[in-house]
């Protein structure tokens, strides 16, 4: 897949973001299977680091400067330092929303940029402005279907009902 073409699915799952997530009542936004799930307000708040803090921030520095380290993240301990689990769930989603938006309008204003440089991971190795693009998407991809699974359980949970007739999940 070339750059293009990721950066519109990245600008095609805000969308999907939006519809996933907009609309819910806190019971269900708060809602975690099993203690160590993740809730659908801790998710969006993940997101929101990561487009800001990680993906970003990684693609840039690699781009325009891959002989500096970009600065270190930590995301599950930010669940717990962040308090994910206080925050505004209808803001945060908003807020999220508006950095995917400038991020796709970063991405989109970028000319020839140099996908193939590389900045070097202490255990990762070698990765290139382009693996960090590629793994941005694949992280979109994992966290819709965490969200989906979320939605799956919580619906499992409250409606009383066997949910067979729909299929294996």
């Amino acid at each position: 897949m070339i750059p293009a073409e990721i950066i519109q699915h990245l600008e095609t799952n805000r969308l999907v973001f939006e519809s996933l997530l907009k609309g819910k009542e806190a019971d269900e936004y708060n809602f975690r299977p099993d203690p160590k799930s993740w809730s659908l307000l801790e998710i969006i708040c993940h997101l929101y680091d990561e487009e800001r803090e990680d993906f970003r921030t990684r693609v840039k520095n690699t781009l325009e400067t891959p002989h500096l380290n970009p600065p270190s993240i930590d995301p599950p301990r930010w669940v717990i330092e962040r308090k994910y689990a206080e925050q505004d769930y209808e803001k945060k989603i908003d807020s999220f929303l508006l950095e995917r938006a400038s991020s796709v309008e970063w991405l989109k204003s970028l000319v020839n940029p140099p996908w193939d440089n590389v900045w070097v991971h202490p255990q990762a190795g070698k990765l290139t402005a382009y693996i960090f693009l590629a793994n941005w998407l694949a992280h979109d991809y994992h966290h819709i279907r965490q969200i989906n699974r979320r939605n799956y359980e919580y619906l499992k949970s409250t409606s009383g009902v066997s949910l067979a007739y729909a299929g294996d999940w």
